[in-house]
């Protein structure tokens, strides 16, 4: 151990990761008017997207599966959808950030951009295949969230590694 207090850091990073993700969840389903609901960015995911890119020692394929479980639970889609999409992903930021030596700004929110539009394109195959349902507004969400997500890095910078 470097550092004396190491234990504890760990402890409130810990404690930090799932605050994100509780307001988070409450930012997700916190009522808006059907217009505005249309645009509202995918909080839950763009703070995973984060933790994965900037502490994969503690957010993994594990927790993208649980997080994906609550989102479904909160968003009230069929179980298992947005779990799957959050563990495919969180593969794809892993195999990503394997060729990534420096995470910059731009390049975290490239791979931030590319992890949003794999998450939307799956969950889109995957309500075409169970509910034989395309939702085509959900395409001004993955915008939203992509251009919103530089405020989820400008909050949470602080905590990266």
């Amino acid at each position: 151990m470097a550092y004396p207090d190491s234990e504890h850091a760990n402890g409130l990073l810990l404690a930090i990761i799932v605050l994100s993700f509780i307001i988070a969840s409450s930012l997700s389903v916190y009522p808006l008017s059907p217009t505005m609901a249309t645009l509202r960015p995918m909080i839950m995911i763009m703070v995973l997207i984060f933790w994965l890119l900037f502490q994969p020692r503690y957010v993994g394929i594990f927790s993208a599966f649980t997080i994906g479980l609550i989102a479904d639970l909160l968003m009230d889609t069929h179980l298992g959808q947005q779990a799957f999409s959050a563990v495919v992903v969180a593969l794809v930021i892993k195999v990503t950030s394997i060729y990534m030596r420096q995470l910059n700004t731009v390049s975290a929110w490239l791979v931030a951009s590319l992890g949003l539009t794999v998450f939307q394109v799956s969950l889109w195959i995957l309500q075409m295949f169970i509910q034989n349902v395309f939702v085509a507004q959900s395409a001004l969400s993955l915008l939203m969230s992509i251009i919103s997500w530089p405020l989820v890095l400008l909050a949470l910078r602080k905590f990266a590694r």
